[in-house]
């Protein structure tokens, strides 16, 4: 039997408000980002968080 992931709530918000929230906002996220617009600005990011992995690689090289 899987277990249930325990939530860790560190906000002055109940989770059954968060939980609204997400459900709330959940359709329209997943609809961005499998859209051609969010599919761009996904790759977009992931170059730029590629670019910053690597100056941060070589600043550790350079240390």
């Amino acid at each position: 039997m899987a277990r249930k992931k325990k939530i860790i709530n560190n906000t002055p918000y109940p989770q059954h408000a968060i939980d609204a929230v997400a459900r709330c906002l959940w359709p329209d996220i997943v609809a961005f980002f499998e859209s051609e617009e969010g599919q761009k600005e996904f790759e977009a990011w992931k170059r730029q968080q590629d670019k910053e992995n690597m100056e941060q690689e070589n600043q550790l090289k350079a240390a």
